[in-house]
């Protein structure tokens, strides 16, 4: 199975973002109330490699329609803010 592309993510002050970009090698999504992207951090230094596409390396929303043994089944995802959480826009509850 190969792991879900980030497609979008509109978090611009997120460390691995680039031009709207995840540079993260992989992003895990989800607690145990929303579906947010855990690896988002404000950090002062960049993450990630600037060659690197952001895959979704792991999704603990067990209720997602996309959601198998907690793995994302999406083929691909858009990550921003809800409120004020970086959520997993792509979540949809089964």
């Amino acid at each position: 199975m190969d792991m879900p592309v980030v497609n979008r993510c509109t978090a611009e002050n997120c460390a691995y973002n680039q031009d709207l970009a995840c540079h993260a090698l992989a992003i895990t999504v989800g607690d145990p109330a929303h579906a947010q992207c855990d690896t988002f951090t404000s950090a002062t230094v960049r993450g990630g490699s600037p060659d690197a596409v952001g895959h979704v390396g792991a999704c603990k929303m067990a209720d997602c329609r996309h959601n198998v043994d907690l793995e994302c089944r999406a083929p691909g995802i858009t990550v921003g803010y809800q409120d004020d959480i970086v959520d997993c826009l792509t979540y949809q509850p089964a």
